[in-house]
């Protein structure tokens, strides 16, 4: 009987583990979002009293009073010999902040253009439309490629009739964003936040992008973001801790129960 005694105690014991582990690692793993940035650019929107040249005026960015769901499209960047070297698949929203409120644009697809180069260790993939653009700077270091910088501007027509022309402009710099082993591209089906400057944000929802070894100009095998792994993992991880706990409690009732039993038998 004392053997039982101490194989309950010892699954309890693991069990219990097992629950404050998950717990721990739940919170960490939801803490940990490393896609969400903060500018480095100058804090101040610049303010145009008269814009530069546009293409066509009426293909100009409005701003939204209210957010909607980007459209979401491929985007290629080819070599000179006509080869895909570096392409992505998502959809642009932009944020920008004016007299207290939010103002939204979605990048249209139709309406943009990919411009940039490709090179053996560094590649700049550019998504431009009258009015602005949203840049990526693709490094290559070793085994791994990541983009080191992203830059943003938009020019839209003024959100009221008061309001001056600005150029909303902002930069995350330094950074190792959408980090991925050569070959292989980055993906996150979530939305990821970068926010240019406290005035400026993009919202990319979703994106896969990858700018080296795309083999036949395919995208490579995808490497999953925090956010994603977090949402596949989390009903994992809560089943688990269920399941614990559930373990926990019939451990108790038999405990409770054989200690019982014994006291009965000695009387």
């Amino acid at each position: 009987m004392s053997y039982f005694l101490k194989m309950t105690y010892s699954s309890c014991y693991t069990a219990l583990l097992l629950l404050l582990s998950s717990m721990h690692w739940l919170g960490s793993s939801l803490a940990s979002n490393p896609l969400q940035l903060s500018a480095t650019a100058d804090e101040v929107p610049v303010i145009s009293k008269s814009d530069p040249p546009i293409t066509n005026l009426f293909q100009r960015p409005v701003l939204q009073p209210k957010e909607s769901t980007p459209p979401e499209f491929l985007y290629t960047l080819r070599n000179p010999q006509g080869k895909v070297c570096a392409q992505a698949n998502l959809g642009v929203e932009y944020v920008v902040r004016e007299n207290k409120k939010n103002y939204y644009f979605n990048m249209n697809p139709s309406l943009t253009r990919v411009t940039g180069y490709c090179g053996s260790q560094k590649s700049v993939f550019s998504l431009e439309f009258d009015g602005g653009h949203l840049e990526f700077t693709f490094i290559k270091e070793g085994d791994l490629s990541y983009v080191n910088s992203v830059k943003g501007l938009l020019r839209p027509v003024p959100p009221c009739k008061i309001c001056q022309n600005k150029t909303y402009v902002g930069v995350v710099s330094h950074e190792k964003l959408f980090k991925a082993k050569n070959g292989l591209s980055f993906q996150c089906k979530s939305q990821t936040t970068l926010k240019l400057a406290s005035y400026f944000t993009v919202k990319l929802v979703p994106v896969q992008i990858q700018a080296f070894d795309l083999g036949n100009g395919a995208f490579g095998k995808e490497v999953e973001c925090w956010d994603d792994y977090n949402k596949r993992m989390i009903p994992i991880i809560l089943g688990a801790v269920a399941a614990a706990v559930c373990l926990i409690g019939i451990l108790t009732y038999l405990l409770v129960r054989e200690h019982h039993s014994q006291g009965y038998e000695q009387l």
